[in-house]
């Protein structure tokens, strides 16, 4: 059962989700995975990135997104949110986003599910709606809640067999970055967490142990 859009507004932290439409997949393939994870990334700012094919494929060959260094720039001092967490899964995904601007979140969220729809459509030769309506929000109130949702996001990838007990390897969730290196940089942004915990062992320990009131953040 869906929750009501909670009132966004700067400076405050939520928790948004969609899925598919009557829980249909929306990726099949790394493309797909890498495509998304191309979108939340770089699509925190109106400034628009071009080549974005070429980007996602040197992604799937070489591990990176070699946008140009002018451009992560202005993408960065032009953000209108800041992405905390994020896990993409097969018919749903997971971000913890931060509002830097008013209207943020909403614009964010527009220019990142009308471009999936649009590749997907291409790439799959279809038409129509691609996810089951607007997204949902909850309202990040409290650090102890923050704190859950991130344990929450980064233990989704438990809901595949594949990645049982090992989601610390998933490579479409932001768990890693939290607990090695952040492959994102300034992109995206651990810091809030991350100041909490005095090792990465340690808030991985967090997470592996954490009772994360998931029925607050079911899809």
């Amino acid at each position: 059962m869906n929750m009501p859009r909670a009132k966004l507004a700067p400076g405050e932290r939520f928790h948004i989700y969609n899925r598919g439409l009557e829980k249909r997949a929306m990726f099949h393939d790394d493309t797909d995975y890498a495509r998304m994870l191309f979108y939340i990334l770089f699509l925190q700012s109106p400034v628009p990135v071009h080549n974005i094919s070429r980007i996602v494929a040197g992604f799937r060959k070489n591990g990176i997104f070699a946008a140009a260094p002018e451009t992560l720039e202005r993408l960065i001092k032009n953000r209108t949110v800041e992405l905390e967490l994020f896990s993409l899964m097969q018919n749903h995904f997971h971000l913890g986003v931060r509002e830097r601007k008013k209207g943020g979140i909403s614009s964010y969220l527009q220019r990142v599910q009308i471009a999936l729809t649009k590749y997907y459509n291409i790439r799959y030769k279809r038409s129509g709606y691609l996810l089951q309506g607007p997204f949902q929000s909850v309202h990040v109130e409290t650090n102890e809640q923050f704190l859950h949702l991130s344990a929450y996001v980064h233990r989704n990838a438990r809901e595949l067999s594949r990645w049982k007990l090992k989601e610390h390897r998933y490579p479409w969730s932001s768990y890693q970055d939290y607990i090695t290196e952040n492959r994102w940089g300034k992109l995206l942004v651990t810091k809030a967490i991350a100041e909490q915990f005095s090792s990465l062992s340690e808030y991985k320990h967090f997470v592996e142990t954490s009772g994360t009131k998931a029925d607050k953040y079911e899809t």
